[in-house]
């Protein structure tokens, strides 16, 4: 009997008990850290440019239900889409709508200036607010929403190139704290019935 063997018990010298031994000690091993009760944060402070040049942060907003939705004006799809629904969903919404204020937050500061963004987002309801801001603002504020906007630009470089971005609609109560997230493809109707659920 070789030294090896000689070291395991006599019940662990089969490979089948020596297989079950690793495979236990990789699976304690790859177990993550936190918890799955671990409460995840979403959402928090940002300082950002509203569409007439004002400065607003999170605290602009308090007392209001957000609907949160990160894009940028240039997107060929999946932003009007979008705010096309939320447009929908605020007029569903009838008084209710009131107590909401859908923010439209740009990936992409360099082209979405306040004024590009004020007359992109009028076009689908007034009520939809576009911010944006510097590259760092935008930056943190993403960051604190798990959002992510990545340039995809093509071989002549320039302005013309598209964004690789998130497609959440955050919902945040009106202590600015997150409720749920909706998938951008969520219809209008879906979107109006949840937030009348959680206004009214």
């Amino acid at each position: 009997m070789s030294r090896r063997h000689e070291l395991l018990a006599p019940g662990l010298r089969s490979p089948i008990s020596r297989f079950c031994i690793i495979f236990a000690a990789a699976l304690s091993i790859c177990q993550p850290l936190a918890r799955a009760d671990t409460p995840v944060t979403v959402g928090g402070s940002f300082t950002l440019t509203a569409p007439d040049g004002t400065t607003v942060t999170d605290e602009t907003y308090r007392g209001k239900w957000l609907l949160v939705f990160f894009g940028y004006t240039s997107c060929p799809d999946i932003c009007p889409t979008t705010l096309s629904s939320i447009a929908a969903a605020i007029e569903e919404l009838g008084p209710d709508a009131a107590k909401l204020q859908p923010l439209f937050i740009t990936v992409d500061p360099e082209r979405d200036t306040p004024e590009v963004m004020g007359s992109f987002t009028a076009a689908f309801d007034p009520r939809i607010v576009g911010l944006t801001g510097s590259p760092q603002q935008i930056a943190a504020v993403s960051e604190a929403y798990g959002a992510y906007g990545v340039a995809r630009r093509g071989e002549a470089g320039g302005d013309d190139y598209l964004m690789d971005h998130g497609t959440h609609i955050y919902i945040m109560n009106p202590q600015g704290q997150f409720v749920e997230g909706l998938d951008s493809d969520t219809p209008s109707s879906g979107i109006a019935a949840r937030l009348g659920e959680l206004v009214r």
